[in-house]
């Protein structure tokens, strides 16, 4: 039995404390009921923030499973090797080896095939349309051709057993020979009693188609343009004021202006077409070029950012793009402390590669990075809380 001289002079409050004890002393049960419901509270509250839980140290929690199902890529920075840059502006257009122009074979009118129209894939070697000299003014170009080339050869038959009986001269008859040969080329290996044949000289798309059916074209006339795409040249526009350097360039990488992605000419069977010592500025920037292969993704006529590379950088820490998180004008990486501790980190930044910035200053070498998903950790630094009870020592 509690005596009731025990709380003479205790204030109201001192009493209702030594009440609580003393009941939570005589009902052992009821404590552990109640540490049991903080527990659950606990598990409830921690569940509730487990995708990002900010540390009173300013480390950010991010469970270790949530990570691996939202892409959170880690990667161990080391010193290596960096290209320092330039960026520029640049354009991608079809190779000359991978474009060509179907011509007019004779002068005459033109009949189109059937479809051809710019975006219409082509064989090599397929008929395109067909020139006829028939109904033009002058008679059919190609049968006067023809015509003359019948004579040349009647003569040459004429003269070839009195050559060989020695009537008529080596002299005399070589030239007959000659005008023979002559009139049968001028009617040519595609001309027909149809006209002449205007064929594909490569397998490739039409991209241009510069005259209409019925007109009148003349021998050489570009009719068709195919292009096979295959390859690729990549100008790059160096302003004037790197002139000094523009010979020593030894690659580069890209972004298309429909893209996100930076490619590097090496990852596309690309090299520098020449590297001119003395180049020519043409309204003060230095055009240099660049063969790669189309990867299927780029297309033609597309104008790009260009990163030429310069000088080679050795025992340089860098990281790519994408481990980047600008907040407020400055910038920022994730490292992380352990399998779901993370640390946000400033950084200062010096040249860019492209596709990877050197980082002069906030990291050091075995540093982990998160190189993927940063923008995960970004929202979990900002939404989260420590729930109560929450310690996490280092």
């Amino acid at each position: 039995m509690i005596h009731h001289t025990m709380f003479h002079g205790l204030p109201m409050r001192g009493l209702l404390s030594i009440c609580a004890v003393s009941l939570l002393t005589l009902l052992p049960g009821c404590r552990h009921e109640t540490n049991e419901l903080a527990h659950h509270h606990d598990e409830a509250e921690e569940a509730r923030q487990q995708s990002g839980e900010e540390h009173n140290e300013g480390e950010i929690v991010f469970d270790k499973h949530k990570a691996e199902r939202f892409g959170v890529k880690i990667s161990e920075i080391q010193p290596g090797d960096f290209y320092e840059t330039i960026a520029v502006d640049g354009r991608l257009d079809v190779s000359p080896s991978s474009q060509a122009t179907a011509s007019a074979r004779s002068n005459g009118i033109l009949a189109l095939a059937s479809g051809i129209k710019p975006g219409v894939a082509v064989k090599a070697g397929q008929i395109l349309g067909n020139v006829s000299g028939r109904g033009m003014a002058g008679g059919d170009v190609n049968e006067s051709a023809r015509a003359a080339m019948n004579a040349a050869k009647r003569e040459l038959d004429r003269l070839a057993p009195l050559h060989a009986d020695g009537i008529v001269s080596t002299r005399d008859y070589n030239a007959a020979l000659q005008a023979y040969e002559t009139a049968k080329a001028a009617v040519g290996a595609n001309v027909s009693a149809s006209g002449s044949a205007v064929s594909a000289p490569i397998s490739g798309v039409i991209t241009g188609v510069f005259a209409n059916e019925g007109q009148g074209v003349e021998a050489g006339m570009p009719i068709v343009e195919i292009s096979s795409g295959n390859s690729l040249v990549l100008t790059a526009y160096l302003p004037q004021r790197y002139a000094a350097e523009a010979s020593a360039l030894s690659g580069a990488s890209f972004r298309a202006a429909s893209s996100s992605d930076v490619l590097d000419i090496t990852e596309l069977n690309g090299a520098r077409i020449s590297a001119a010592s003395a180049p020519v500025a043409v309204d003060g920037f230095i055009p240099v070029y660049f063969s790669l292969s189309n990867n299927g993704t780029l297309t033609a006529g597309t104008f790009c950012e260009v990163y030429l590379h310069t000088a080679k950088k050795d025992g340089v820490l860098s990281l790519p793009l994408s481990a980047l998180s600008e907040q407020q004008g400055e910038m920022f990486c994730y490292v992380q402390i352990d399998d779901e501790c993370y640390e946000k980190r400033p950084v200062t930044l010096g040249r860019s590669s492209g596709n990877r910035v050197e980082v002069v200053a906030g990291l050091t070498p075995g540093d982990k990075v998160v190189t993927d998903g940063v923008t995960f950790i970004r929202l979990a630094e900002t939404s989260g809380v420590v729930p109560e009870g929450h310690s996490h020592n280092h």
